[in-house]
Parts: C-alpha cells; structure tokens; sequence
C-alpha cells in the first residue's frame, strides 16, 4: 500500500508563531475624521501613518484583525517585482513610462529600507540578495541580458550566474543557471506590520479591528462611511484592500481578483544541510508562469516555499501537496521532510499585472500589488497619503494613472481560478520540457 504524504502539522502562518496577529484596544468611533481608511495592511498603516503625522486626524476600519490577511501571510521577501517585463512595459506605455516604472522599483525598496531603519523596525531584515533561476540555458542567456541591462540603466547590482556555479547560490542542479540582484532581503512580515501597527497607534492612527465598512457614500460635506460600528463621516477615503476587497468597494471588487497563495514551511534541517541547499541564505525564485519562490527562514534553520494555489474554497490538501512535491524535485533530500505549516492567504491580480494609485467619484484606490505587496503596498500607501496631503511631488508615483479594466463577468468570485493555474501548469511544463537543458 502507498502512504500518501502527510499534510502539515498546522495550517496557520509560520509568522505567527513569534508574531500573532490580535486585535487593538477598542476605541470610540469619532463621529467626524479627516480621512478614513479601508483595510489596516501595509498599505493603510503606511499612509494612516504619513498623515496622521502632518496633522490630519485619521480612522482605519478593518473587517478583521490589523495584518490578519496578507500583512503577516506573505513570504517577506522585498522584491518589489514587477510582472511584465521592460519590453512589454514598453510596447504598451512608451519607453519613458516603461523606465519610470522599472526605476520605481527601486526608489520603493529604498524607500522601504530606510523607513525600517529610521523608525527602529524590528521585523529580521537582512538584505542577502536574491537568486532567480533559469530553467533552460535560453532562459539564462535572455536573463543574464536583462541582468547587465538593469545594471546599466539603474546601478544595481545585478550579475548573471552561470549552471557550473549555480551551487554556489543553491543547492540543487534543477535549474541551469541564473541571475542575482542585491538589492533585495528577507523580512519577517508579520513582525513588520506588528511594528508598523505600534508606531501608527503611538502616532495617533485610530485602528478599528472587526469592523467591516459596509457602505462608502459621498455628499456635499464629504463621505459618509458606515461600518458595523456605526457611521463617521470623513473629508477623504482611501480604500486599501486590495486581495481582501469585499462589496464595500464594488468598483475595485470588479478589478481585483484574490488569488490564493500558499507557503509551505519545513521543520528545523541540520545547519550542514541548510549550508548545503542554501549556502549564501538568499531569497529565491525561478522563471516559471506558476513559479515557486523560496527562502531560509529569518533564523536560518528552515525552507519556506510559496506558489500558487489553484483552490478558491475551503483548504484542500492537494496544493500542500503540490508544494511538497516542487520543494522534494528542486532538493530531493527533502522528499521525507516533515513539513511544520501550510497556509495560504489572497493576493490581488488585475488585468495588467501592475500596482495602483487611482480615484474614482473621490475615492482614491491603493491596490493590486500583484504579490509583491511587502515592498509595493508600503510604497502606494504612502504616495497615496502624499496624494491626498496635495503633495505633487511626494505624492507622484508612476502608478497613478487609469484605473485596471473590469474584469468580463466577474462580480468578487474567482470561479475561474482552478482552470487557469491548470492553464498556466500545461505552459510550464511545455515550456519546461522545450527547454534547452
């Protein structure tokens, strides 16, 4: 009799071990803010935060704890990516957008890493630099281009690795090669939002946990907002949910669509096999429509493994599974390892696979980070606070241009979600079997 693989021994984030997520010390609705926010993530603390601080008084509502969504669920790894690449980007919008939103990525790691250290962020943050591989030597080639080209235009650093030195980054022959950036690092999310969480309350942010807005309406003397606490009325409204958004905002429902990501976490390994499989404790990713990205855990003592999760209801055991066996082929000295936590939580896809800073009837919208939120979310929020401050100049971003395109007969539900990660799985594995290995 086969013995299937066992799931994991918990379902709940790894994160929340040496950071649990909880709610806040209730406070009183004030019946009149200056500016209320929806959705207490990054992306809203950062901008409660930057305003708050230039005396505007601010309420951030949130339908559950502060952080309980992708906040403290991700996989900590400041990328700050970007889906379609610089030749897309520029077929589309022009060479001079293209540049802009490329270079963005890196005024918004700065940006992020500066604020980490300014205002004493305690969250593990190293910056070791990131590994991409290559599936075939093709891939490689057009990636250690891209490499050299980053390098030029925007001074990071940035270099191509060839296969017979690839186990000088990691510890597996899977892949043919790669490259590696050094501006990015590992965090721990979900003591990152904790920390965000105590400088924005110290600061003055009023954050009310378990209360869903359930109407956002506009008169003359600004919005009414009504939650299950009742109703306060605000000067401005910024709307920050992005994978989590609900029927509150049903023109930004109708642009997002939540996507599940899981992560998979090993138990403690022997520091001579993590040495091994992750000699330089890089962040890691791969070329792949349904790429996996790994890392070594902040204490360096196991692997964490992300990828897409094609369910969209409940929490089936066929995508721990599907994780487990990716980690066992990349290191098959894993393949009996017993895995700690599985959990998943929702990023947010739109149409054009790029973030946003955009208004709609005098809302203004910081959303679809597209799974890049630990860098992207810190950054739109706080452009978009600049934004609503009248600060053209802090507030500019290369994001803040037309709303996403509706998505056809999508109305909040991702029905549609299991048959295109099927999609996406047939191209990598035809992609994968054509490959030049």
């Amino acid at each position: 009799m086969t013995i299937q693989p066992r799931p994991a021994d918990k379902a709940t984030p790894y994160w929340w071990e040496a950071a649990p997520v909880g709610g806040v010390p209730g406070q009183p609705l004030a019946p009149r803010v200056d500016v209320a926010i929806v959705g207490a993530g990054y992306a809203g603390l950062s901008a409660a935060l930057t305003l708050v601080r230039a005396g505007r008084s601010v309420a951030v509502f949130d339908a559950m704890n502060p952080g309980e969504g992708a906040s403290s669920r991700n996989g900590g790894i400041t990328s700050g990516s970007i889906r379609p690449g610089l030749a897309a980007l520029t077929r589309k919008f022009g060479e001079k957008t293209a540049f802009e939103i490329e270079s963005e990525g890196k005024r918004a790691r700065e940006f992020l890493y500066d604020f980490l250290k300014t205002e004493e962020i305690s969250c593990d943050f190293q910056l070791t630099g990131a590994f991409r591989a290559a599936l075939g030597y093709q891939q490689y080639d057009e990636m250690a281009r891209a490499a050299e080209g980053l390098a030029k235009r925007l001074g990071i650093d940035a270099y191509a690795v060839p296969h017979a030195e690839q186990r000088g980054y990691i510890g597996t022959d899977f892949y043919r090669g790669g490259v590696v950036r050094m501006d990015i690092g590992g965090l721990h999310p979900a003591k990152f939002h904790a920390e965000l969480l105590r400088v924005a309350l110290a600061a003055g942010v009023m954050v009310h946990c378990h209360t869903p807005v359930t109407a956002i309406t506009r008169d003359a003397a600004g919005f009414d907002v009504t939650s299950s606490a009742g109703k306060t009325t605000a000067q401005q409204v910024l709307v920050c949910t992005n994978g989590y958004t609900d029927a509150a905002a049903p023109y930004l429902r109708r642009r997002l669509v939540p996507v599940r990501s899981r992560i998979i976490v090993t138990e403690e390994l022997s520091p001579d096999l993590m040495a091994k499989l992750m000699p330089r404790r890089m962040m890691m990713g791969e070329n792949r429509q349904l790429g996996f990205y790994y890392r070594p855990t902040p204490d360096g003592k196991r692997i964490l493994l992300g990828g897409r999760d094609s369910s969209w209801v409940g929490d089936p055991a066929a995508p721990t599974l599907r994780l487990r066996a990716g980690l066992a082929e990349l290191f098959p000295e894993l393949s009996d390892v017993r895995l700690a936590h599985s959990w998943f939580g929702n990023v947010a896809m739109n149409r054009d696979m790029l973030p946003r800073l955009f208004e709609r009837d005098g809302v203004v919208y910081a959303s679809g980070f597209c799974g890049s939120g630990v860098v992207w979310a810190t950054w739109v929020g706080s452009r978009a606070a600049h934004r609503l401050l009248g600060d053209t100049v802090e507030g500019r971003t290369a994001f803040d241009f037309r709303p996403p395109a509706a998505v056809p007969f999508y109305n909040g539900t991702p029905w549609f979600m299991p048959a295109f990660i099927k999609f996406y799985g047939l191209q990598d594995r035809f992609a994968l079997w054509r490959a030049q290995r």
